[in-house]
């Protein structure tokens, strides 16, 4: 499943016959709930229906926050 990494994990994705999963977790899902909430959602899933527009800015945002609690991980880590 191809993952996008920066201090680590941030988000995977995959392509099935209907929709895109999308896996922002553990906390990226949750952030993000009210927004999610049209959509199909598993345990740490979002599904992105092949027959609607991709939510690009929500998926941007998303990310946006992920890379955000990661950096904030390695800077508290990095604490001397």
């Amino acid at each position: 499943m191809p993952t996008f990494t920066l201090n680590g994990n941030l988000v995977y994705f995959a392509g099935f016959k209907n929709h895109v999963g999308f896996y922002a977790t553990p906390k990226g899902n949750a952030a993000f709930e009210q927004e999610l909430s049209a959509y199909k959602q598993g345990k740490g899933s979002i599904q992105f229906p092949l027959t609607q527009p991709m939510p690009l800015d929500l998926i941007a945002r998303m990310v946006k926050f992920r890379a955000e609690e990661n950096g904030a991980k390695v800077a508290k880590t990095n604490k001397p």
